[in-house]
């Protein structure tokens, strides 16, 4: 090839590369074009938005400047979940705040006598503690005829117990524990009681599998006078459950004082619901210091048992004398069986809950006139009152 031919071919070439580096350097300039176009619309966007932003917290801020504070800055605490109430965040109640105080101070009481097979349970209740130093107020009746009585501290302790002193009319007892330093109960008014008032009731209803059951009502009714084996007995009525067992238990009001003892659920061979009944703390405070002084309680008694009757044929209302005590200041004045007491001490009665009320303003040796129908004729007689716990004599 001569040099004229051999320069053409190298102009080609140099042609050919020429033309490829252009293609090249045209296809760079478009790709770099469209990538500045995209990042120019990431930033616009990525403006708007902060701008829109600031804008939306600047409106929030304005019009609820309250919660502006908690919507701009995250909360580090854990999240809670949705309506759940932890433990710890519901309040006491008065029921949970007396339980906790009062609860301490109630014991169980177990009953034994001597039987064919040597010492036998015959039952138990409840008990509350009243003196650090061991004394204990129960009902009669839980310790009644016991052999040996045992008691049982809230916190499961046993220990044996003494009777101090008992009282069957008002159905109250004193025993006492060899321990000191124990928590006592506060003995509330129970004359401050009114219908409606929180009622609560703690002991061991159906033994102690049971013990420290907290139950709770209102108070029914005030001042009840229920007449049971000859006694006449002042309770408060409840319709806090009150089963075999709660007997001698307290009763609370809401601030953890004792208005009441409880007794057996009376009219349990009616099979009524909602009537319990606790020996008012006022009647029992007196009682209760008779009983650790003296071991029993004096108070006057006329001797008779009986009933209100109404005779439309003679025109007649007042006291039929079922039984007469023998010994009694009434069998020693000449009462008998079948006569009817009109009038004690110048008060007409017609129900046995009026003999009680006038023998509770007397003593013991006091005479009081008696006016009694008898044979269709009208008496009297002076009767000089006695101990109760002389009746038996």
């Amino acid at each position: 090839m001569d040099d004229n031919r051999l320069d053409e071919v190298k102009d080609v070439r140099w042609e050919s590369a020429e033309c490829s580096k252009g293609e090249i350097n045209f296809t760079s300039r478009r790709r770099k074009s469209r990538i500045k176009k995209l990042l120019n619309g990431l930033v616009f966007v990525l403006i708007a938005a902060i701008s829109g932003g600031a804008s939306g917290a600047y409106v929030i801020s304005k019009k609820y400047p309250n919660n502006y504070s908690s919507i701009n800055q995250p909360s580090l605490e854990p999240k809670k979940e949705v309506n759940k109430v932890e433990t710890a965040d519901i309040p006491k109640n008065a029921i949970t705040k007396v339980a906790e105080v009062v609860g301490p101070t109630v014991v169980g009481i177990s009953n034994r006598a001597e039987g064919f097979f040597g010492l036998q349970d015959l039952g138990g209740g409840s008990g509350i503690i009243f003196d650090s130093n061991g004394y204990i107020v129960t009902n009669n009746h839980v310790v009644e005829g016991a052999a040996k009585v045992t008691v049982k501290l809230s916190s499961g302790k046993t220990l044996p117990a003494t009777i101090v002193g008992t009282d069957s009319r008002s159905d109250l007892a004193v025993i006492k524990v060899d321990a000191q330093n124990l928590p006592t109960a506060k003995l509330g008014d129970s004359s401050k009681v009114k219908v409606g008032d929180i009622a609560i009731a703690i002991g061991n209803p159906l033994g102690e599998e049971f013990s420290g059951s907290v139950t709770a009502g209102i108070v029914s009714a005030l001042n009840r006078r229920i007449q049971y084996a000859g006694a006449i007995y002042k309770v408060l009525q409840t319709d806090a459950a009150i089963n075999p067992g709660n007997s001698g238990g307290p009763l609370c009001n809401e601030a953890g004082e004792i208005i009441g003892i409880n007794s057996l659920k009376m009219g349990s061979d009616q099979n009524a619901e909602g009537m319990g009944f606790a020996i008012s703390i006022n009647e029992a405070k007196d009682i209760i210091k008779s009983l650790m002084d003296y071991g029993k309680v004096a108070r006057p008694f006329l001797g008779i048992y009986g009933q209100g009757v109404v005779s439309e044929k003679n025109n007649i209302k007042g006291i039929y004398v079922r039984e007469v005590v023998q010994g009694s200041g009434a069998a020693l004045a000449g009462v008998k069986p079948t006569d009817i007491i009109l009038e004690l001490d110048g008060k007409k009665v017609t129900k046995f809950e009026d003999l009680a009320d006038i023998l509770d303003k007397h003593k013991i040796g006091d005479l009081v006139v008696c006016k009694i129908w008898r044979s269709g004729e009208t008496i009297e007689v002076n009767i000089t009152l006695s101990d109760v716990r002389e009746k038996s004599k």
